[in-house]
C-alpha cells in the first residue's frame, strides 16, 4: 500500500548519513508523485465504470425502442390493410354513391332510415381507421427519432470510453517507470506491509469473533430492556443483519490482486469487491463507486459500524469498513485487497459513508 510505504519513510529513524536521508527524502517525492497519479487513475477507472453503467442502460432504452418499433409498424400495416378494404368495398358498389343506394334500395321509410344509420355508422368507422393511421404513422416517425437519438447517445459513450482506457493506459505507463526507480524500498518494506497485514487479519478474526459472541447478547437486551432504561438507541438506521456477514466474506479475498475493470475472485477493483461481496448476501449494487454513493442510507464517521461503504477521495475510491476504524478494499494496481486504517491520506480524502 503506497500510503504505507509513505508513512513508513517518514517514521523510520535518521543514522545521520547524509546519504541516507537524501535517499529517504527523494524516495518520499516519489512516493508523493506516485500516490498522486493513483489518485487521478482510480479516478478514471471509476469513471469509466460509470460511462458503462450508462451505456448499458442506453442499449436497453435502445432494445426497448426497437420492441416499440417493430410493434407500432405491425399496427401501421393492419390499420392500412383495414382501410385499404374498406375503400375497395365503397368503390366497387356498381359505381352507386352510398347515399343513392341507401335512397333506391329502401323498402319503405322505416328501412330508408336504418340504412341511412348504417351508411353513418361505416362513414364513422372510416374515419376511425383513417385516425388510427394517421397516429401509428406519427408514432412510428417519433420512434424513428427517438431511436436516433439514443443511437448518437450510444456512440458518444463508446467514444468517451475508449478515451478513457487511454488515458488509463497512458497513466499506468508513467506509473510503473515511477515505481521502477524505487523498486529496491519497495521491495525491502514488503516483509514489513506482510506482516502488518498478517497482525490486522488476526486482529480483525478476533473482532467478528466476539462480535458473533455478542449478537445473541445484544439481540436479547434489545427485546427485552429493563422498565426505566434509558433510550440509547442510535439516531441512524440499525445495521441490517447482513453486516456481520459482508465482513466476514469480504475477509476471504484478502491477497487478492487488483485487477482494473475486476469484479471476481481473480481480481477486484476497488467498486468491483464491493459489488462481489454484497452480491454474497443478496444485495444487487453497481459497478462504480460513484453509483454506490447513491445507495442506501448515510452514516455519520462516529456511527460507522463493520459492513458499511466509506468513501474517499472525491468518490473514486470505496471500500467496506470492519470496525476499528480499518476497512478493507481494493486500492490500485500493482496491490492486493488489503486492510487500511482510515488515517493520513485515507482520512484528508474521506468523503463519507453510506448504510446499504
Amino acid at each position: 500500500m503506497l500510503f504505507c510505504f509513505a508513512a513508513a519513510l517518514a517514521a523510520s529513524p535518521a543514522f545521520g548519513d547524509p546519504s541516507i536521508a537524501s535517499k529517504q527524502a527523494e524516495a518520499q517525492s516519489v512516493m508523493n508523485q506516485v500516490q498522486q497519479l493513483d489518485s487521478s487513475l482510480g479516478r478514471a477507472v471509476e469513471a469509466y465504470n460509470f460511462a458503462t453503467v450508462k451505456l448499458n442502460q442506453v442499449r436497453a432504452d435502445l432494445k426497448a425502442n426497437h420492441a416499440q418499433l417493430q410493434v407500432a409498424k405491425q399496427s401501421l400495416k393492419r390499420a392500412q390493410a383495414t382501410l385499404s378494404a374498406r375503400l375497395v368495398s365503397l368503390y366497387t358498389s356498381d359505381g352507386q354513391s352510398d347515399s343513392l343506394e341507401v335512397l333506391l334500395g329502401a323498402s319503405n321509410l322505416d328501412d330508408l332510415v336504418n340504412r341511412f344509420n348504417t351508411a353513418n355508422r361505416i362513414s364513422a368507422q372510416d374515419s376511425r381507421v383513417l385516425t388510427q393511421v394517421v397516429h401509428f404513422e406519427t408514432e412510428v416517425k417519433a420512434q424513428q427519432v427517438r431511436l436516433k437519438h439514443a443511437n448518437a447517445e450510444a456512440a458518444a459513450l463508446v467514444r468517451e470510453r475508449a478515451s478513457e482506457k487511454a488515458s488509463i493506459e497512458g497513466q499506468l505507463s508513467t506509473r510503473r517507470a515511477l515505481l521502477s526507480s524505487i523498486r529496491g524500498q519497495i521491495a525491502q518494506l514488503r516483509a514489513q506491509e506482510a506482516a502488518r497485514q498478517a497482525q490486522l487479519r488476526q486482529e480483525l478474526a478476533q473482532r467478528v469473533a466476539l462480535q458473533q459472541q455478542q449478537a445473541p447478547a445484544a439481540a436479547l437486551s434489545s427485546t427485552v430492556a429493563p422498565v426505566g432504561s434509558p433510550d440509547t438507541t442510535s439516531s441512524g438506521p440499525a445495521p441490517p443483519p447482513t453486516h456481520s456477514s459482508v465482513v466476514s466474506i469480504a475477509e476471504r479475498y484478502l491477497g487478492v490482486p487488483y485487477s482494473w475493470g475486476g469484479a471476481s475472485p481473480s481480481g477486484f477493483d476497488c467498486s468491483g469487491l464491493v459489488m462481489y461481496v454484497f452480491a454474497q448476501v443478496g444485495v444487487s449494487l453497481p459497478h462504480s463507486s460513484y453509483s454506490q454513493y447513491g445507495m442506501g442510507t448515510p452514516v455519520s464517521r462516529d456511527q460507522l459500524q463493520p459492513g458499511d461503504l466509506v468513501f474517499f477521495d472525491g468518490l473514486g475510491h470505496v471500500g467496506i469498513y470492519v470496525g476499528g476504524g480499518s476497512f478493507i478494499h481494493a486500492p490500485h494496481t500493482g496491490d492486493v485487497v488489503k486492510i487500511s486504517s482510515i488515517s493520513g491520506w485515507y482520512a484528508s480524502t474521506y468523503v463519507g459513508a453510506r448504510r446499504i
